[in-house]
């Protein structure tokens, strides 16, 4: 069979690295794939990509999206371009990613899916199908997306608008889009997502959990000289990591936790911007984003624990991945993240500072060597 995947990335952070993964998996077992790709690729020369725009395309759209609100409805003619693609291509199959991030028309799109008579399956990594902005929003407590956006809470939150709130279109126009869609099947990794899913107008279709898979032969227990290159072999490391930031990730958590530690711990972040490294306070070592899986593997496998303080998760895939390297991990309970270390071990404790001090100090204190 023919396989086409579509995401906003290719063999780069969590959703990039599912999608090519799936591809090499149905490759392996006799298929033909390509993964569609509309922002970056990273770590896949064997497995077919397309691009889908270019970086000048991304830009137009992200622009358009600041000003009007109205990321998914830009890229016409590279969509359109994409698509005479596609029906040459023909695939038999159609698995549908992240359709977010600033490169493809759903407009153009779905309405192609409404008709090309394909099996369609979309994995949902969050919220933003079913919104009219946001692609989280418990961490404002916010429910408008079950009878219909308006006013939006979080117009400043990615995707980020500078002027209109067009929450209230977007979801009409979204809901108009997404349903009644033949032949579509919606894939979650986590029954937090699944619930919430089902809540939405997208609750027409089949709704299925599979947890994300981990590449277990890159995150697996991997020696490596991180202590020493960063002057930390005497310390505790305490390892957070995330794709972004912001505040639902729960970086203030951090900053705080940091102030409680004893000082033979150390903890380390890995994903900030160069910005938010510079405002760190002393106790807290600051990475940029790594692009290398393998060299991510060794940083999983010097901490002591991994700490996920975020507020809001569909799964919780760095969580899994520090599990698979062999670091404790501590989660906030309320998360999907809970769902990992239920059955992946560690701790899922209350929100709050002090309570990932004390998991902290039990799991350090339990696993020394």
């Amino acid at each position: 069979m023919k396989y086409l995947f579509i995401n906003s990335v290719a063999g780069f952070g969590s959703t990039g690295r599912i999608a090519a993964d799936q591809c090499r998996e149905l490759t392996a077992q006799g298929h033909e794939c390509v993964l569609a790709f509309g922002r970056y690729e990273s770590h896949c020369p064997d497995v077919r990509t397309v691009f889908i725009g270019g970086k000048l395309n991304t830009r137009l759209h992200g622009l358009e999206a600041r000003l009007l609100d109205d990321m998914g409805f830009s890229s016409r003619g590279a969509t359109r371009r994409f698509l005479a693609w596609v029906r040459q291509y023909d695939p038999d199959v159609i698995w549908l990613h992240n359709l977010h991030g600033y490169y493809i028309n759903i407009r153009e799109l779905l309405s192609y899916l409404a008709v090309c008579g394909k099996r369609i399956i979309w994995t949902l990594h969050d919220c933003w199908a079913f919104t009219g902005h946001c692609a989280y929003f418990d961490y404002v407590g916010c429910d408008r997306w079950k009878t219909g956006c308006h006013h939006c809470p979080q117009k400043g939150e990615y995707p980020k608008s500078l002027l209109l709130d067009g929450s209230s279109e977007n979801y009409k126009k979204k809901k108009a889009l997404f349903t009644g869609i033949p032949n579509l099947s919606l894939v979650v990794p986590s029954q937090w997502l699944k619930d919430r899913v089902s809540q939405s107008f997208l609750g027409e279709y089949p709704i299925e959990v599979h947890e994300n898979p981990v590449n277990r032969e890159i995150f697996r227990p991997t020696p490596g000289d991180f202590r020493e290159r960063h002057g930390l072999t005497e310390k505790k490391i305490v390892l957070g990591v995330a794709s972004v930031w912001d505040r639902r990730k729960g970086l203030e958590d951090f900053i705080a936790l940091a102030a409680m530690l004893p000082e033979d711990y150390k903890i380390v972040l890995v994903g900030l911007s160069k910005a938010q490294i510079d405002s760190l306070p002393d106790s807290i070592l600051g990475l940029p984003r790594t692009a290398d899986a393998c060299q991510l593997a060794q940083i999983y496998t010097a901490a002591d624990v991994y700490v996920n303080p975020s507020v809001e998760e569909t799964f919780g895939m760095t969580v899994l991945e520090a599990r698979c390297c062999g670091t404790q991990a501590i989660v906030y309970r309320g998360t999907a993240c809970e769902e990992v270390v239920e059955r992946f071990g560690g701790l899922s404790v209350d929100r709050g500072p002090e309570h990932l001090l004390a998991a902290i100090q039990k799991l350090t204190k339990e696993y020394a060597p």
